[in-house]
């Protein structure tokens, strides 16, 4: 589907015009964007107390609702641009999304990723592009792929086409805010929207704000990567000096300096949620739900079911859910980090005399009833009269630990308790 305005697309443009431009980004991409459903989550609502919907981005095309600014933003170059092609750096739903809108609009492109994309995005991106995409794999983060995506923008002349940081991309995301009230019929009293750069948030809460007034707006961030809290923090946006890309669709180091002032003035709350619990969330969605959720997919439910977002009993909340590009493989990682985080898996360093019996003696004495080991190291040095294993507990219940700690420190064996944040931790998880 083609657009007719021959209007190049630029992130200076009065945000006056927003709801003019929301208009038009709804026009552009009837036929092209699903409509989405809106579904009651009945999980959710019984852990709130609340009437619990969920927008379902992650059965958009690409699975997430990213195709809205891209294609949004793309179908409105003019001939020239269109004919000199377009790049875009990506942590994969991005990336698909200019693929399908280069596709679909015929338009030449090239997708710059991280290497710590997912391998199922990168094939995803090459499958909706075809042959009018280019894919390159460079850099260890999103930064360094926007870096390079800006510099072959400018050696080349292709127009870069950013993943949340244009006013085109934002009145694109917008267009989920207008779905919301249109399929709810009536004002939310809050919706909960996840962050990354900021380009959904600041889309749909702008939207929110004038149509919607009365609903309180959140916006949910990974803890390990929370740039638009730094950015309402310090006034301005602020690079983190440090980032968790576990949550690769939301691994953002910078938030937008399109996007930083208009969720500033939606007056949206900022939380940051663990990836433990986010991991947590992804298996409910998956076992109770039956969703596929990525990390990034299940930032803003994981707000909920954590209990991050207090909301009133009755009220009615929406909730956005977007990112189902899930790589099988990675589900191993999630199990793991979600009962560390809910306190079922904890590491130990266990000190055992070379000698018969001593692995009995930890199992009987330290070991409780509900306990089991889920990973034992050892390897026996014949010069020694002590080897150390490293041994994984699960525990039956998390309010097991103190108790199984006790018996540590009543045992004669040398235990320590490798706890999160350690060094030797991060070598484990």
């Amino acid at each position: 589907m083609d657009d007719d305005d021959g209007v190049s697309a630029t992130v200076d443009e009065s945000p006056d015009a927003f709801p003019a431009l929301v208009r038009d980004a709804v026009r552009r991409l009837s036929g092209v964007a699903e409509r989405t459903p809106l579904q009651r989550n009945a999980r959710l609502s019984g852990l709130t107390g609340a009437d619990v919907w969920l927008k379902r981005e992650d059965l958009q095309v690409g699975r997430s609702y990213k195709i809205r600014g891209a294609y949004n933003t793309i179908a409105q170059l003019a001939d020239a641009d269109r004919a000199a092609g377009v790049v875009c750096a990506s942590a994969g739903n991005h990336g698909q999304g200019v693929a399908y809108a280069c596709r679909a609009l015929q338009v030449h492109g090239r997708v710059f990723v991280p290497g710590t994309t997912p391998r199922q995005k990168r094939e995803r991106i090459a499958a909706l592009g075809g042959d009018m995409v280019e894919l390159v794999v460079t850099g260890d983060s999103y930064d360094e792929a926007a870096a390079a995506a800006a510099a072959f923008a400018t050696s080349s002349g292709a127009t870069l086409v950013p993943a949340f940081d244009a006013l085109s991309t934002v009145t694109g995301q917008a267009t989920v805010a207008v779905e919301i009230l249109e399929q709810l019929g009536c004002a939310p009293d809050v919706v909960v929207l996840p962050v990354g750069g900021g380009g959904l948030l600041a889309g749909a809460g702008t939207y929110l704000c004038e149509h919607s007034p009365g609903t309180r707006l959140v916006g949910v961030e990974p803890a390990g990567a929370a740039n638009m809290a730094a950015a309402l923090a310090a006034g301005e946006p602020v690079e983190l000096a440090e980032i968790d890309t576990f949550v690769d669709g939301a691994a953002v180091r910078r938030a937008g300096a399109v996007t930083y002032p208009l969720v500033r003035d939606s007056g949206a709350e900022l939380l940051a949620v663990p990836e433990g619990q986010i991991c947590t969330e992804m298996l409910d969605l998956y076992q109770a739900d039956g969703v596929i959720a990525e990390p990034a997919g299940a930032l803003a439910s994981a707000a909920l079911s954590g209990g991050l977002v207090t909301v009133d009993p009755g009220q009615t909340v929406v909730c956005v859910l977007s990112g189902g590009n899930n790589d099988v493989s990675r589900y191993a990682e999630v199990v793991e980090r979600s009962l560390v985080h809910r306190g079922l898996k904890h590491y130990f360093l266990v000190e055992f005399p070379q000698e018969p019996g001593a692995l009995r003696r930890f199992l009987d004495e330290v070991l409780g009833p509900d306990d089991d080991i889920v990973l034992f190291e050892y390897v026996k040095r014949d010069n020694r009269e002590t080897g150390a294993a490293l041994t994984g507990i699960e525990l039956g219940r998390a309010e097991g630990l103190p108790e199984l700690l006790a018996r540590i420190a009543a045992s004669p064996l040398r235990i320590q308790h490798v706890a999160p944040g350690t060094t030797a931790y991060r070598f484990l998880v």
